[in-house]
């Protein structure tokens, strides 16, 4: 057993933990990154990569049987090898970002074993035991299986092995309406899958209700049938595939599918890790961990997926910074998620930053909106892309506590909207910009500019300017 001492150890070689050992590295900082499977995660191997990779496959099929409203006649030509062909190729073209070559040269020892805590200040991994000042744990999470009866009896698909296959399933069953979820019923139903998504409650349970109306109107019409309100209750093989049976409020019935699709969230990467035995408090959600993102261990740090915060790749990133911050700088820097974005990659997309309507609603005694539709921007005219609107969620005095943008390219939208929370700018400010004309930005200006149009256009104003024009 050989023995090191670091100054920091990182456990789990995703996007976080990638981040935090590429920093502490480059600051000069002795560095030991210990990942037990594939360099770059969940995201890059399982998750945020091949996940829009196959969305982008699947627009352009869309787009192709859409030409026609533009005057050109086309259909598209499925081949399911070369779509995942091109998934590969782009999570191979990412890869040496994150690989052990590249953090090795950026002076990062790498140990590609299982780490498990020994005490509070020791970890063994492989042949190695590590002592290090401090440890952040960045472990990530793994699907979450859904107590099913009859589910382990047949097999399914998870995001960890979706990517992997070289077909489309004919008739694909998603267990779970979520981001994930909707974006692969989507991909796959735009690609020839007859999709089924059964959701316990509704789909996108924690957005805007209206905006997440507009995303299942349009899978609906591309063919993808939502089960709202929907539990699984045994599934079984059949001659021809798969049964699920499925009970709603109002009715029973029993499905066939050629494949099921398990997108039921997530947990938390932690029971290899001998928490114990290190002092660090942990649930089903995940690490505790404080606003500086301690554990109860002083020693130790948590972040990303594996803590109880939301669980995007952004979010493990912003963790990072925090972490090389409050460990190697001293500087005690506390997590606050109030202006994270988050965004579905359907199409429409959906994009959301600070409180929705309905949590702002919860909070303050008087909440005030301001919106505008895509229907009423030239560009989305132009490009066919007329659903959707932003909406601006402000309280009594005018201040924005949030923004939802449903509609083409919402992730990108939602950027100004996340700058303004982040720095409390001014709704003003944002009625003021000038948007290039014809973009989709305009869409923003519009809806900040509809919040003051009362006070610019109503009454006191035009009484204001008739008053003036009788001086010339």
């Amino acid at each position: 057993m050989e023995n090191i001492r670091a100054d920091i150890c990182v456990i789990g070689a995703g996007s976080g933990g990638l981040s935090v050992a590429a920093g502490a590295a480059q600051l000069g900082r002795k560095t030991v990154l210990v990942e037990k499977g594939e360099m770059g995660g969940d995201c890059l191997n399982a998750g945020c990569v091949p996940s829009k990779a196959l969305l982008a496959a699947a627009a352009r099929a869309q787009t192709i049987r859409e030409a026609g409203a533009f005057g050109i006649d086309a259909e598209p030509k499925i081949d399911a090898a070369r779509v995942h062909a091109h998934l590969g190729e782009i999570i191979a073209e990412i890869a040496p970002n994150d690989s052990q070559t590249r953090f090795e040269g950026l002076g990062v020892k790498v140990i590609r074993a299982p780490a498990r805590f020994l005490d509070a200040r020791n970890v063994e991994a492989g042949d190695f035991r590590i002592h290090a000042r401090r440890f952040v744990i960045a472990t990530g999470s793994r699907p979450a299986i859904p107590l099913v009866p009859g589910l382990a009896d047949v097999p399914y698909f998870t995001n960890e092995t979706i990517f992997a296959k070289d077909f489309i399933p004919p008739r694909l069953a998603i267990i779970g309406g979520g981001a994930s979820g909707l974006e692969l019923a989507q991909a796959h139903a735009r690609l020839g899958a007859k999709v089924t998504v059964i959701e316990l409650a509704r789909i996108l349970a924690h957005e805007d209700e209206e905006a997440a109306s507009v995303v299942r109107r349009k899978l609906a019409r591309e063919g993808v049938r939502i089960l709202e309100e929907t539990c699984p209750t045994a599934i079984k093989p059949v001659a021809n595939g798969i049964s699920i049976r499925l009970v709603s409020p109002n009715d029973t019935e029993v499905i066939e599918a050629s494949h099921i699709l398990v997108a039921a969230g997530r947990a938390p990467n932690i029971e290899e890790l001998g928490l114990d035995a290190a002092g660090i408090e942990a649930d089903a959600h995940g690490i505790k961990v404080d606003r500086r993102l301690k554990t109860t261990n002083a020693y130790v740090y948590a972040i990303g997926d594996v803590t109880p915060a939301p669980r995007f790749t952004h979010v493990a990133n912003y963790h990072a910074g925090l972490v090389i911050r409050n460990a190697l700088f001293r500087m005690p820097v506390r997590a606050d998620y109030a202006a994270i974005p988050r965004v579905t990659y359907t199409d429409p997309e959906l994009a959301q930053v600070g409180l929705t309507e309905k949590e702002a609603r919860a909070r303050h005694a008087r909440v005030m909106t301001a919106r505008a539709e895509f229907a009423q921007n030239d560009r989305a005219a132009i490009e066919r892309a007329r659903e959707g609107f932003a909406k601006l969620v402000l309280d009594r005095g005018g201040r924005i506590l949030g923004a939802t943008i449903v509609g083409a390219h919402a992730g990108e939208l939602i950027g100004p909207w996340t700058l303004a929370l982040s720095t409390r700018a001014k709704l003003s400010a944002m009625a003021a910009m000038t948007a290039a004309y014809p973009t989709l930005g305009e869409t923003s200006k519009r809806a900040a500019g509809n919040h003051f149009a009362p006070l610019v256009f109503g009454p006191r104003a035009k009484a204001l300017a008739s008053l003036l024009s009788l001086f010339g």
